[in-house]
């Protein structure tokens, strides 16, 4: 791997490290990144292998959340009752993921041709930085519940349903659920953290579905850029979420709704 290429890969990795878990779209940055940086330039790569490096990287970014929060979701304890409540945690887990896996399957390939480009992505940062703002706004001053054990089975499947609005680039996973966490009633860290637990399942049968569509027959090249941009995204993810999950105990989400504003006003100039 040559230097230019090297460099494009490290900054694609650290992209999606810094914005899979903060409410802004980290396939969004990834398109409007590539936009610039075109890594596809100059390279024979397989057909499809840069979508399936975009999607197959965040999985460095997810590993993070299982290392973080490792302890939070093992149910191979000896205590009981603990044991009870991480399966329960779990189970809603997996029925928030319904919604997303049965959509992707079914409209995966019209939404990586029609609305994988930075027009797309562009708008959903714009609209969906004022719904994030008017939900702030919104739930002000509003009692909130402040442990995922006050999850329920109905309450899971809505934030699911709210997750599937991600799957237009640009809105962000981690947007909508937390959107979906706070109308119905959680409070900010709580939509946070179920927003990193419902990412899991979520981004590991992302990946799995692209995996199965495009196939993994690389070159050695194409693994070597795979394996540096997982490794970089992991790593920056790590740090990412200690920060966000310290920020959001004193702060809103405010800052990250203008931020998408601004963002997208720009791209719209810049690209069109």
């Amino acid at each position: 791997m040559n230097l230019v290429l090297f460099i494009k890969v490290f900054i694609i990795g650290l992209v999606e490290g810094l914005t899979e878990f903060i409410p802004v779209s980290s396939t969004g940055h990834m398109i409007i990144v590539d936009s610039f940086l075109n890594m596809g330039s100059g390279h024979n790569f397989t057909a499809g292998f840069i979508e399936s490096f975009q999607v197959i990287i965040q999985l460095g970014a997810i590993l993070s959340v299982v290392v973080l929060f490792f302890n939070d979701l093992n149910p191979f304890i000896s205590d009981r009752e603990d044991s009870k409540k991480k399966w329960k945690l779990i189970s809603e887990i997996f029925v928030a993921v319904l919604p997303a896996a049965v959509l992707g399957y079914l409209f995966d390939d019209y939404i990586s041709e029609k609305l994988f480009n930075y027009r797309t992505v562009s708008i959903a940062l714009i609209f969906y930085g004022v719904v994030l703002i008017f939900v702030e706004n919104f739930s002000k001053n509003k009692d909130r519940l402040s442990s995922v054990s006050k999850m329920t089975y109905h309450k899971a499947l809505a934030i699911g349903l709210f997750q599937c609005l991600a799957m237009v680039p640009g809105t962000s996973r981690s947007a909508s659920t937390i959107i979906g966490g706070m109308i119905f009633g959680f409070s900010r860290a709580v939509a946070a953290e179920f927003s990193f637990f419902l990412a899991i399942p979520t981004m590991f049968g992302a990946s799995l579905l692209k995996i199965l569509k495009l196939g993994v027959d690389f070159s050695y090249l194409e693994w070597q850029i795979i394996s540096t941009g997982f490794i970089v995204a992991f790593a920056v993810a790590l740090f990412v979420i200690k920060v966000f999950m310290n920020y959001i105990k004193s702060k809103d989400f405010k800052f990250f709704g203008v931020y998408r504003i601004v963002l997208g006003i720009a791209v719209l100039m810049m690209l069109s």
